[in-house]
Parts: structure tokens; C-alpha cells; sequence
């Protein structure tokens, strides 16, 4: 990479045009308080990180590498992650806004998802084993050709998932989930 390597630094209180984001190393930084929106990301690489309160809505993630990245109570609105580096893939989410995002085609084994909105997005083609969803919403979130292994929606709701076109073995959902099952077929559950 030809950008500009970053340790251990805190970022607060600036604007997105104070620094450059593309082609950066970002190592065990904390990004706090920012908006990042239609910021271009394109070829940095972030490891260990942490985004707090952040807007990172329609940030632009071409070849991003996300190695161990917290989001916590950020809005990431429309962002793109099906374009990030799949090498070492790992990241949380725990009370952001992921609304309209898409992961289309993407390994996300073992990530985690707590009290988020992930309404409008997609999923298509992602491999989604080992997850627990915790409270997430779901509301017209594309589940096609999923890989839902071992993944948990028990404390999540207003999803749709067919299993006839999703990959689902040991999946765990609530029985208030099951109408999110059934939906295909216009039977009635109450």
C-alpha cells in the first residue's frame, strides 16, 4: 500500500475531508464521533479497530480489508460490503444501522450482530454459519441461496427466509419467528 500507516490512534472531532482515507494502514485505531459519508475507503486496510458513533453511510469499501473491526452504535446506511477484501473478514456490530447494506456473496461466519437494523439489505449468495443475530430487525432483507448453518435468529425478528432457497441446518428461530418461515406459502399463523 502507498498510503499512510496509522498505530494506536484516536481519531475525534474531524471532518472527513481532514484526512484521506484511500490506500491507508489503520492498526488498533479508535475512530470516534466522526462522519464519514460518501467517504472513498478504497484499498485501506483497518485491523483491530474500533468505530464509535460513527456515520459511515455510502462509504465506499473497494478492496477494503476488515480484519477484527468493532462498529458500535454507528450508521452505516447503504454501505457496500460485499466489495471488501474476503482475506481474514471479521468485524461486530452492535447497535448500528445497517439498513439497505449489502453482502451479497460474502463470508460472514462468526461475525456478530447485536441490536442492530438491517432492514432493506442483502444477503444473497453470503455464508452466514455460526451467527447469532440478537435483536436485529429485519424488515424486507434479502435471504437467497444463504448459507444459514448454526445460525441463530431466536431473539430477531421480521425476517423472511425461504428454506427451500436458503441452506439451513441446526438453524435456531423463535416459534414467534416461524411465521418468517411460512411467509411463502400465504398460510395464516397466529
Amino acid at each position: 500500500m502507498a498510503g499512510t500507516y496509522y498505530n494506536n490512534k484516536i481519531f475525534e472531532k474531524l471532518e472527513a475531508v481532514d484526512l484521506e482515507m484511500t490506500a491507508n494502514e489503520y492498526d488498533s485505531c479508535i475512530f470516534r464521533n466522526l462522519d464519514f459519508s460518501n467517504c472513498n475507503f478504497s484499498k485501506s486496510e483497518f485491523v483491530n479497530c474500533r468505530f464509535e458513533n460513527c456515520n459511515l453511510s455510502l462509504v465506499k469499501l473497494a478492496a477494503v480489508r476488515i480484519k477484527n473491526i468493532n462498529f458500535v452504535e454507528c450508521k452505516l446506511v447503504g454501505v457496500g460490503f460485499s466489495q471488501c477484501d474476503d482475506f481474514l473478514f471479521s468485524a461486530s456490530f452492535v447497535r448500528c444501522n445497517l439498513d439497505y447494506c449489502y453482502f451479497i456473496n460474502k463470508n460472514l461466519k462468526n461475525t456478530r450482530f447485536t441490536d442492530c437494523s438491517i432492514r432493506e439489505a442483502n444477503f444473497a449468495g453470503a455464508d452466514l454459519s455460526n451467527i447469532i443475530f440478537n435483536a436485529c430487525d429485519f424488515s424486507n432483507t434479502v435471504f437467497d441461496k444463504t448459507i444459514l448453518e448454526r445460525t441463530s435468529f431466536t431473539s430477531s425478528f421480521n425476517y423472511s427466509i425461504n428454506p427451500e432457497q436458503n441452506k439451513l441446518k441446526k438453524t435456531k428461530f423463535s416459534v414467534d419467528g416461524l411465521r418468517g418461515l411460512l411467509e411463502k406459502y400465504d398460510i395464516i399463523v397466529e
